[in-house]
């Protein structure tokens, strides 16, 4: 097969996100095959990526999306879908388009079944790879292990911001807390950078001020919402009403929102774990691991959480500078983790 990344020299800056990636995050081992998926626009850091592939002494196939299917891609193309089957460790260095969700999906219907070692780096580019990758993991895996332990037992989260957010989330003990601190097994692929700890809620009421970033396509299209933030209105776990300075942004958010039955419908509630990060850089892929709170509305990823309903969208969004109380204690102030938690 060709190599899509031939003949591209490597950036040294990319090099110790890399190995973070392959070596700490994925532990790659010589034995094991990686299917690698990139296109155009990251190719620089897939053959980062590639080069601690190669140094870990594994095998593997790269795929160009632009290569196999017009973009944006209408489905995950057979070919990779066909490599999946064949790997241990996965890769998806890309960036979103709009429409895209549903391949990504279909990619990880893979993952899923097959319990590979999977990294997500939507979005991912070079400003997160000298931040956000180049954490410790082991260091953000022991809080997200902490975070997790008072999580799985809650009834209640509640958390305000001096921006206006006042949101309480209940739960439901029959649904799964996950942890996905950038430590990948497999039994949860993950995105990368990693640090977020999440389940699907019983239920979210409240008001939350989004002045960190929206996810998807969105996230590129309108990056920081600092100036413009996003105030929402949930009843019940639905949206009830979206306003913003920036009517584009209400109006495309209120439409991404009601794709579906339930794309209104809060299907991720998180909490932010990568300590390594001071502020929002307008991506979410980085924003949502920030300590503090993000929720997303649609797909709750049942398989995982063990929540019986569904959604083809799937949209997250991230504040900032949280206070957070589980059933009553206090964990966070001012988007700093209390210690000890």
């Amino acid at each position: 097969m060709k190599n899509p990344l031939e003949g591209i020299a490597l950036n040294p800056e990319l090099t110790e996100g890399a190995r973070n990636a392959i070596g700490v995050c994925l532990r790659v081992k010589p034995e094991e095959r990686v299917t690698l998926i990139t296109d155009e626009t990251t190719k620089q850091i897939a053959a980062s990526l590639a080069g601690e592939i190669t140094a870990a002494g594994s095998s593997f196939h790269t795929f160009l999306l632009e290569e196999l299917a017009p973009r944006p891609l209408k489905a995950m193309p057979q070919p990779v879908l066909d490599d999946l089957e064949t790997c241990q460790v996965s890769i998806f260095a890309a960036q979103a388009l709009q429409n895209e969700l549903y391949s990504r999906m279909q990619l990880t219907e893979v993952v899923n079944r097959r319990k590979l070692r999977h990294a997500h780096m939507v979005n991912i580019n070079r400003q997160i790879m000298m931040e956000g990758m180049r954490a410790d993991f082991l260091k953000v895996d022991e809080i997200s292990r902490r975070v997790w332990e008072l999580a799985s037992s809650a009834r209640t989260i509640y958390a305000t911001t001096a921006a206006g957010t006042d949101l309480r989330g209940e739960f439901n003990p029959n649904f799964r807390w996950l942890k996905t601190s950038g430590i990948i097994s497999q039994e949860k692929w993950g995105n990368l950078p990693g640090g977020e700890v999440f389940t699907a809620p019983e239920s979210v009421d409240g008001t939350l001020v989004v002045d960190g970033v929206v996810g998807d396509y969105l996230c590129s299209k309108f990056g920081s919402l600092h100036d413009a933030p996003l105030t929402l209105t949930i009843q019940k776990g639905r949206l009830q009403e979206v306003h913003s300075q920036n009517r584009e942004l209400e109006d495309d958010f209120w439409r991404y929102t009601h794709t579906d039955e339930n794309s209104d419908r809060v299907g991720e509630f998180a909490i932010g774990t990568n300590v390594a990060l001071r502020e929002v850089i307008g991506h979410i892929l980085q924003d949502e691991k920030l300590p503090g709170l993000h929720i997303a509305f649609g797909n709750p990823y049942g398989e995982h959480t063990g929540a019986q309903w569904y959604s083809s969208t799937h949209i997250d969004v991230v504040g900032t500078r949280f206070n957070i109380w589980v059933d009553g204690r206090q964990i966070m102030s001012q988007g700093q983790f209390l210690q000890p938690l």
